[in-house]
């Protein structure tokens, strides 16, 4: 049948069909059109394209009444279902003809169409499922193969099959831990665990710590230009702003092993406000001016929106350079400024040509393949900022970039970066310092702390033993890091 033209339309009538219970139109509307001026009215819209092609007279399939939608699953045929909520022992129970039916029914990826980066807790349930998919449709094929030894002709079919799935995706087709909004109806259908699996969380990690301790706020604010910014507070205490950094999700960190541990121990005894910078995550995509006085502007289009008198001020990577702008233009804002893993100067301003070579070709993987299912573009950026990071965490933060920004924004955010110097800055900050950078980070030299500590008047610098960019949850270079940064936050704040 046809279907009708909105991406967001087939989407939901997929998700309803393979949760298969009642869902909250609340639910549905935050799921979908959170970002919308009238949820409620773009869901109705959605649904009333779904009846019709649903509902005749004498048959309800679709069924909404004000407070939950329900698409019937016993008046549906989901080939999904018999494939997702397959079993390693029931695999073995089937005979040959059930699975050669399994495989039929297999028929591509699940919902490769219906991308939605903008509706970040909906992609990530598609690209789970779509690895569920993925991992038994490869291990009814090995079972095949494996039975049909005297049936050459019809093996080298499956086997064909298998390896063009392997050879898509090497080693063993990974499962993202169940994020913590994923409904419990859902995970209960398939047999999923609502919580990862011990194995499937970084180390030190429980099932209850995949998200932060406490709730978030998201809110927008328009700048002087007519961009939207998403912002995001969380905790309470002595406020600390997080400049954007490369590639950020208010919603998708949230529940990422990559960020998680951060925005946690960060809202902990204080008020930690981060957002989105322009042309990423939450915040507008669709936008002319991707430099850095823009984000600089957007830096102080947050901090407005936040009521924020004096507050400290978290530099990451390159939003170190724009922290440090402003501290030397608002110094009586400014209680304190942490600047971790930056540098004074892009990649374009270094003087390293080897280094802008590298980074050229980086731009051109980014132009041609970033916004590929196929993660293996950017695995080369994820390597870099996070290597010892474990298969898990290195899974989710592929897909972290992906859904955060479009290949064609990664490029100009990159070309952006290379162009920042601030130098000519250094000698004008006046406010409390402390620099902090990892001894082997990859992503940006360790020389590139030190030039903000010998730079700023009075800064205090601090080596961390760790080759990873982001510091991740179970090694003592964050600990030290989260320790450093509520002593600086606790004297400077002091009376």
């Amino acid at each position: 049948m046809a279907l009708p033209h909105s991406k967001k339309t087939r989407a939901l009538l997929a998700y309803l069909a393979v949760v298969g219970r009642p869902q909250r139109r609340e639910h549905l509307c935050s799921l979908f059109w959170g970002l919308t001026d009238d949820p409620r009215a773009s869901l109705r819209w959605s649904l009333h394209k779904l009846r019709r092609l649903t509902n005749t007279a004498d048959c309800k399939r679709l069924v909404a009444d004000r407070h939950s939608v329900l698409l019937d699953p016993d008046m549906i045929d989901l080939d999904f279902a018999s494939v997702s909520s397959c079993r390693s022992g029931k695999i073995n129970t089937l005979d040959t003809v059930d699975l050669e039916a399994l495989v039929a029914a297999s028929r591509g990826e699940f919902l490769p169409d219906l991308c939605l980066p903008r509706c970040p807790s909906f992609e990530a349930w598609r690209l789970y499922h779509q690895n569920i998919a993925r991992r038994w449709h490869i291990e009814i094929l090995r079972r095949l193969a494996e039975r049909l030894q005297d049936r050459p002709e019809k093996r080298s079919i499956y086997q064909a099959m298998l390896e063009s799935l392997t050879e898509e995706e090497p080693g063993e087709a990974a499962v993202p831990p169940v994020p913590a909004w994923y409904p419990a109806e859902a995970a209960s259908r398939f047999g999923r665990p609502v919580m990862p699996q011990s194995s499937q969380l970084p180390e030190g990690a429980t099932p209850g710590s995949m998200t932060p301790a406490r709730p978030q706020e998201i809110r927008f604010h328009t700048t002087p230009d007519g961009v939207r910014i998403a912002y995001a507070v969380c905790g309470q205490g002595a406020p600390i702003v997080r400049a954007a950094h490369w590639m950020s999700h208010l919603q998708y960190d949230w529940e990422s092993p990559v960020w998680c541990h951060w925005i946690d121990a960060l809202s902990d005894g204080m008020t930690l406000i981060r957002y989105d910078q322009r042309g990423n995550g939450l915040s507008d995509w669709d936008v002319g001016d991707i430099s850095f006085e823009a984000m600089f502007s957007d830096l102080e289009t947050v901090v407005d929106a936040a009521g924020l008198q004096r507050f400290t001020l978290l530099g990451v990577s390159q939003s170190c350079a724009v922290s440090v702008r402003y501290a030397v233009r608002h110094p009586d804002r400014v209680s304190g400024l942490v600047l971790y893993g930056g540098f004074v100067k892009g990649w374009q301003k270094r003087g390293n040509d080897h280094e802008v070579a590298t980074h050229e070709a980086m731009t051109t993987l980014m132009r041609e393949g970033w916004g590929q299912s196929n993660p293996v573009f950017r695995r080369l950026f994820t390597m870099t900022l996070i290597p010892g990071a474990s298969p898990e965490q290195m899974d989710w933060f592929d897909e972290l970039q992906r859904v955060t920004v479009r290949p064609e924004n990664a490029c100009r955010l990159h070309l952006a970066f290379g162009e920042i110097n601030v130098a000519g800055l250094l000698s004008q900050v006046t406010v409390p310092t402390l620099v902090l950078h990892a001894r082997d980070d990859a992503a940006v030299p360790f020389s590139s702390g030190r030039e903000f500590a010998t730079g700023i008047p009075g800064a205090r610098f601090v080596d961390l033993d760790s080759a990873n960019h982001i510091l991740l949850a179970e090694e003592p270079a964050f600990a030290q890091l989260v320790r450093e940064v509520k002593r600086f936050v606790v004297e400077t704040t002091q009376p």
